[in-house]
């Protein structure tokens, strides 16, 4: 059995993965770590200190906050236990840092996207870039997604950049009119990117090539946190095998 405490356990994604691991029949929740976590089914700690001192677990599953991950993360690592995160907002110099300070050989593994479908969609906007001149991101999330870009996009806008030998020639942020910055978005390598924040939404994006007389949109939509959960379960037993920072849930994908 996999042991698995669950950092942000009284979020949204957190409650989804605390009710995830319960259905698996080879992993175990020991804990939930959570300053505002109130359910008495499973005990709950305020702190990763509190909780690694009080329980022993195999992998440590983070949704929490930017300002919080990296603090989790750091502890869990230093006492050599397995990191499954999820929260977004983290360089990949933090992410590097952070995979140094493991011992007993215990695994980062930050997926930007855990959706499998999201997965292959960045996948293959990475075969179709050096086909189209034109790629551009929008992203749709809901109104309390704390980053922007999102994590999936910032994977998506640099794996474009890195398929291509050339750079986009569409008209950039030096055509934006005044009092209208940030028309054209943030540019990402060259790749420009829209984050779009409402109610309605819980996570889609699309990528849009364009290419002479004709265009290329792919498009993932997630409308429920359960599509997340294949991906992170798959990250909880995979982790155990490896060594050091791993980024990209392709990796366990055979993408």
């Amino acid at each position: 059995m996999i042991n698995v405490a669950v950092a942000g356990c009284a979020g949204r994604m957190g409650s989804t993965v605390v009710s995830a691991v319960n259905a698996s029949d080879d992993m175990t929740l020991v804990c939930g770590i959570d300053p505002h976590g109130t359910d008495e089914s499973y005990p709950v700690y305020e702190s990763i200190e509190a909780a690694l001192e009080n329980k022993d677990f195999d992998v440590l599953v983070d949704f929490t906050q930017p300002k919080v991950v990296a603090h989790n993360v750091s502890e869990a690592l230093k006492q050599g236990v397995n990191c499954v995160v999820g929260t977004t907002g983290l360089s990949i110099e933090t992410l590097e840092d952070l995979a140094s300070q493991a011992t007993d050989d215990a695994c980062l593994f930050f997926a930007p996207n855990f959706t499998t479908g999201a997965v292959l969609m960045m996948q293959f906007a990475k075969a179709a870039a050096p086909f189209f001149p034109e790629a551009e991101v929008i992203e749709y999330h809901h109104c309390n997604k704390l980053d922007a870009p999102s994590g999936t996009a910032i994977s998506t806008a640099r794996a474009i950049a890195e398929s291509r030998d050339f750079v986009s020639t569409a008209p950039g942020k030096e055509t934006e009119l005044e009092g209208a910055d940030g028309a054209r978005g943030a540019l990402v390598k060259g790749v420009p990117v829209h984050s779009v924040r409402s109610m309605g939404f819980v996570a889609s994006q699309e990528v849009i090539f364009g290419s002479y007389g004709q265009t290329l949109t792919i498009r993932h939509d997630s409308w429920d946190r359960e599509s997340y959960m294949p991906g992170v379960l798959l990250g909880i037993r995979s982790v155990e095998s490896q060594r050091g920072l791993i980024v990209g849930l392709e990796n366990f994908m055979g993408c």
